[in-house]
């Protein structure tokens, strides 16, 4: 068993995330590749900035493969897990008073984001913060610049 938590995924964002996989191992690849064959037939690679650029490139992709199948392996794929009533929970839009001003967010991956709306994991501080809590309730995060927070969840839904 391991110890990685679980992503949430609806099976829209999996499939969307499988198929830039597949184009990232496949055309995308094959593209740089390319690219860095054809700088390398010009000659000197130390002042060549099309072979460096295409290098850079191609880190880019295979960092965001190994990202991809990160996610995709340990990934819960379908339905958010269900949430009782008046408890804020994965896939829901969440409403809170942040020192007097509204904010809205969606709770869960940005790779499952709702368009035109932050996106805080449930991992994040803010996220870990509201997760599970009930609507009314007041809670306290600390935020990466060690600052503590306090919100109020005024609202949250699917």
């Amino acid at each position: 068993m391991s110890d990685t938590p679980k992503t949430w995924l609806t099976h829209e964002a999996a499939a969307r995330l499988r198929a830039e996989l597949a184009d990232l191992e496949g055309p995308r690849a094959s593209d740089v590749v390319k690219k860095i064959e054809a700088a390398r037939a010009e000659g000197d690679l130390k002042e060549n900035g099309g072979y460096h650029a295409a290098k850079d490139e191609q880190g880019k992709i295979h960092a965001r493969i190994r990202q991809l199948k990160h996610m995709l392996e340990n990934a819960h794929i379908g339905e958010p897990p269900a949430s009782e009533e008046g408890v804020v929970g994965l896939g829901m839009t969440v409403t809170i008073d942040l020192m007097g001003d509204e904010m809205i967010f969606f709770l869960g991956s940005r790779e499952i984001a709702v368009d035109g709306i932050d996106v805080y994991s449930e991992k994040s501080p803010l996220g870990a913060a509201v997760h599970g809590q009930l609507i009314g309730e007041t809670v306290t995060y600390t935020a990466p610049n060690g600052k503590t927070i306090t919100v109020e969840i005024k609202a949250a839904s699917y």
